[in-house]
């Protein structure tokens, strides 16, 4: 579909514009797909496989398809104009004088694409997807289901309040098709009284809205009304937005609700439930006006005694005012105390109002700008933010710790790395421990008192996917941390190893799971107050517990290697270091974030970067010709289709990670909100300059270059016709 085009009805003449898809990637034949708008009660850009609904756009709100907010970036280089009339109701877009090119098509798969021609790249850019995750697929969960594509893989629906899995050992099974049932009847006397009430769903794609009731002319408030005299009315939202906060117009559905998920900048959605499913009046969710209203009719009580009294004072004079000043004192006192509570009731209000995702089963703090930390976590935000300093982790006499690993017998060495020794131990309360032993180097302090502030700022850390340090050991040279113990050992040996079984036990599922749990371990690291930067991540760092929880290792060891904090020299990993440390020595967060994308295209391809050295630019032209099975580890058997629109994301996310420059890639903060939640939009990637292969010249041309100096020196609108 190109620029000018348009898909929709013409009821005159019964003329239907939409797209269909080829039969197969090389046969331009009709395929079993059409894109076609849905023209019944709120339009809807639908895709269907014959007579079945395969996914949803979302109904249209004026601006935009409630469930696609990715247009809100493109209105500086295009408009979309729906017409609704009595004649026709279509669909258009229009590119703006200097914009890119771009197209929609349809694929043989049944994904829709929108396309725009990167002239720097010279290549298309895939710049929106759908499906773009498992919370597209049409009827996901049910009617009555509400779709978290953020959530667990196992958990991705849920039921409505109010609503219960309509078969329990389905649901159990993972098979949410049959959806939720309603626990208890609505209230709906034939003469339209009714104590039922209204749950407010943010932040949501809207229903399918085909055959809904729809009056544009309107309040939201006179909806509300019809909805609850109306016994067959389920829900009801605004039907346009395009006045900003000013929600108009009414659509309310009498049929099931289905196909509901939560999407960025998604719509707001009134679901009818019985007086006893409701929130608690204090919840935000159930329209909390009482507490305000109380709080004003007091400070107006209040405003007019004073007012008596001040009259009753002139009127009488001065004779009387040494009375009266007790009174005026005590009501004055009353007058700023009462507006001070509703001061604050309002902004409790407000507040509430904002936060009130936060009581829906599954809604992340990302929709509220804090996309790094999730609320069952609530790690400290800074290691230094308490007044009092925390306590520093216990010390370990040498001797114990000789005792503990068998005099650090070589049988109960479990790692290597740069920096030192991992052993197992056990201490005498009878705890298995891990023993990392730091080798003896020059780049360490004499006194130790470097070792000694990592040790206090690694002591704070507290986050779930970090590993814990327990205590330590400073004896002469020796330098020795102590961590909790992990039973599965690190990642390398699942996703690197030549034993098929072992890579097998990490199915797609946890790998998924495991990119996830590492970037909200490097986003905690990052988002302290004092930034820690790890400067080594990569999968031998990354230890797996008994649940396969990722916790990240080595978080402060590798800063101790640094001849100078203000200039450092440390020599990270081969594979995993980004191209300006190496030819600048110039270390930031993002080179955590270059190290953590190549980390994730590992986890996926099953590949190691080292040995593989076109590993990022293969990655590349994988995702960029749409063909990312032939990058997936082939030791793990092929993903559903679900697993394989969020594996499709993944790699385009980790392609942005090792973007060449700096400024190319996300923050770590921003990786965490796009793992997490499917509906946020994604750039694509620039093709990628650098990898494993140019690494060693750029370090032999940083190394030349040093020698040498040494010698020498918002467009969219509605046309509504009648």
């Amino acid at each position: 579909m190109l620029s000018g085009m348009k898909v929709g009805k013409n009821f005159w003449n019964g003329a239907e514009w939409y797209l269909t898809s080829w039969r197969s990637a090389d046969d331009p034949s009709p395929g079993p797909y059409r894109r076609a708008l849905d023209t019944s009660g709120l339009p809807d850009n639908i895709v269907w496989e014959g007579d079945a609904k395969t996914y949803r756009a979302g109904p249209w709100n004026g601006r935009w398809f409630s469930g696609i907010p990715e247009v809100l970036t493109y209105t500086n280089v295009m408009e979309y104009e729906m017409v609704i009339s009595p004649r026709e109701t279509t669909y258009s877009y229009i590119t703006k004088p200097g914009g890119p090119l771009t197209y929609i098509v349809l694929l043989d798969t049944g994904v829709v694409r929108r396309l725009v021609w990167d002239a720097d790249a010279r290549a298309w850019q895939t710049y929106f997807q759908g499906p773009r995750d498992v919370c597209d697929t049409y009827r996901k969960c049910g009617a009555f289901g509400l779709c978290d594509a953020g959530a667990a893989s196992t958990s991705f629906c849920g039921c409505l309040r109010g609503f219960s899995p309509a078969s329990p050992a389905a649901w159990d099974s993972r098979d949410t098709s049959g959806g939720c049932r309603r626990n208890v009847k609505l209230d709906c006397g034939g003469d339209g009284a009714t104590t039922d009430g209204f749950l407010l769903l943010r932040a949501v794609k809207l229903p399918d809205a085909h055959n809904v009731s729809v009056d544009r002319s309107t309040t939201l408030e006179e909806c509300r009304a019809r909805c609850l005299a109306n016994c067959s009315c389920l829900a009801y939202a605004a039907a346009d937005i395009r006045d900003g906060d000013v929600r108009s117009g009414c659509a309310m559905w009498t049929d099931e609700i289905v196909d509901v998920r939560y999407v960025d900048h998604g719509q707001d959605l009134y679901l009818r439930l019985a007086k006893s499913e409701l929130p608690p009046p204090s919840s935000p969710q159930a329209f909390p006006t009482a507490p305000v209203v109380g709080g004003s009719v007091a400070v107006v009580v209040v405003i007019v005694l004073v007012l008596v009294l001040i009259v009753i004072r002139r009127r009488r004079g001065s004779t009387i005012s040494g009375k009266l000043q007790p009174c005026l004192s005590l009501l004055s006192f009353f007058f700023f105390f009462s507006s001070f509570q509703f001061l604050r009731l309002l902004i409790t209000a407000a507040y509430a109002n904002i936060h009130s995702t936060l009581d829906v089963p599954g809604a992340r703090s990302c929709a509220l700008s804090f996309p790094c930390i999730e609320h069952q976590l609530s790690p400290a935000h800074s290691v230094t933010s308490s007044s009092a300093p925390a306590p520093i982790v216990p010390y370990v006499d040498l001797l114990t710790l000789r005792e503990a690993t068998g005099y650090f017998s070589e049988s109960n060495i479990i790692g290597r790395g740069g920096f030192g020794v991992v052993y197992e131990g056990r201490i005498p309360d009878g705890r298995k421990v891990a023993v990392k032993r730091i080798i003896q180097s020059p780049l360490l302090d004499e006194g130790g008192e470097a070792f000694m502030r990592e040790v206090e700022v690694m002591s704070k850390l507290k986050h779930g996917n970090l590993v814990q340090l327990l205590s330590y050991c400073k004896d002469g040279n020796e330098r020795i941390l102590v961590y909790e113990y992990m039973k599965n050992k690190s990642l390398d040996l699942y996703i690197f190893g030549e034993d098929p079984k072992l890579r097998d036990l990490l199915n797609w599922e946890r790998r998924l799971e495991i990119i996830r749990g590492v970037a909200k371990g490097v986003a905690y690291l990052h988002g302290l107050n004092e930034e820690v930067i790890h400067r080594d991540l990569k999968p031998s760092n990354i230890l797996l517990d008994d649940n396969w929880k990722p916790k990240i290792a080595d978080f402060g060891t590798a800063k101790l290697f640094v001849v100078d904090q203000t200039n450092p020299t440390l020599v990270q990993t081969a594979g995993y270091t980004a191209p300006e440390y190496i030819t600048e020595r110039y270390l930031t967060l993002k080179c955590d974030v270059y190290s953590f994308g190549v980390m994730l295209l590992e986890i996926v391809s099953g590949r190691k970067n080292r040995n593989t050295p076109t590993l990022l630019s293969d990655a590349w032209e994988s995702w960029n010709q749409h063909r990312i099975t032939e990058l997936l580890d082939s030791a793990v058997a092929q993903p559903e289709p679900e697993l394989l629109f969020e594996l499709d994301r993944c790699v385009q996310i980790g392609l942005l990670c090792v973007q060449q420059s700096p400024n190319d890639r996300p923050t770590i903060c921003a990786v965490v909100t796009m793992l997490n939640n499917s509906s946020s939009q994604i750039r694509a990637p620039k093709r990628l300059v650098f990898d494993a292969m140019t690494e060693p010249r750029l370090r032999e041309a940083d190394h030349s270059a040093k020698e040498g100096a040494s010698s020498t020196s918002n467009g969219s609108h509605t046309i509504y016709l009648s």
